[in-house]
């Protein structure tokens, strides 16, 4: 048995939330291991991963490339974009070509909206007139004109229009367009590999009971992720929950692996990655 408290790092959303409602209320087993939950937004935890710093953490899977030496990912804890993900909003509608030349507000050069971003336009970074910002700060620099266009992650998906903005694109309905119907993988739980390959497989049976748990406990668990819904009512909170924690969060399986497994080739073969990917999981 371990004998120190596991760090696990995740977003302070409602989606991660409701996944670790089971963990955090102690209400599954957990066989003697003690985690000690570490809320940060995903651009800070892909930092943090970079450094090898948490246990286990919810990263973006345009991360794993720069943390698969370090890190395995587990089975379990996947946020998946079925037809839907990262949006493009402004304050008008704009083309593909149009954006490629406006100033877009992005909420992490390692997040995987980005790399979606970059794939769509078939230009890198470099190519493009960007600002990064915390992803709920995006659509302050759209209405205050500090950019054109917002790359908008989490709830902004689902509360965009509020504000009277415009969808130019929504990027996972066009990944699942041009990829054989495969969802946009967008997020995931890593483990880092200084515990050896049992532990690593214990940790993920736990992980994925707490998701199950949640599924299973739906109304009890919406209501704690509740507190994390910034500016969304229940209803609207359960709907986003239910877009990001499904089918696909409680084990990738074949098709979830295909998924990342081309998301990563396409970066590296635009020359948006360092290497190609080779994806270890740690059950």
């Amino acid at each position: 048995m371990l004998n120190r408290p596991l760090t696990l790092g995740h977003s302070p959303d409602p989606d991660d939330a409701f996944m670790f409602y089971a963990l955090a209320k102690d209400l599954i087993p957990t066989q003697g291991l003690k985690f000690e939950h570490i809320l940060q937004d995903i651009q800070t935890l892909n930092e943090r991963a970079r450094r090898s710093e948490l246990d286990i953490s919810a990263i973006s899977i345009h991360a794993y490339p720069y943390v698969a030496d370090q890190y395995a990912l587990l089975p379990n804890g996947a946020s998946m974009g079925d037809g839907y993900g990262p949006m493009l909003v402004g304050k008008r509608p704009f083309t593909k070509e149009e954006i490629a030349k406006a100033k877009i507000a992005v909420p992490g050069l390692m997040t995987s909206a980005f790399l979606a971003l970059q794939l769509w336009l078939g230009r890198p970074a470099s190519e493009l007139d960007i600002i990064v910002v915390p992803f709920d700060r995006i659509f302050d620099r759209v209405m205050g004109d500090e950019a054109a266009v917002g790359l908008i992650i989490h709830e902004g998906q689902l509360t965009f229009q509020k504000l009277g903005l415009q969808l130019s694109a929504d990027l996972g309905a066009w990944w699942k367009s041009e990829n054989d119907g495969l969802p946009l993988p967008l997020g995931g739980n890593v483990i880092h590999k200084r515990d050896d390959r049992e532990a690593r497989k214990q940790i993920s049976k736990i992980l994925g009971a707490s998701i199950q748990y949640s599924l299973d406990h739906r109304k009890e668990a919406v209501q704690h992720a509740l507190q994390f819904a910034r500016d969304m009512e229940s209803s609207l909170a359960d709907r986003f929950i239910g877009m990001y924690v499904n089918e696909w969060t409680v084990d990738y399986g074949p098709r979830g692996r295909e998924a990342i497994t081309r998301f990563l080739t396409r970066g590296y073969e635009a020359g948006l990655l360092p290497s190609r990917p080779l994806l270890e999981f740690a059950a």
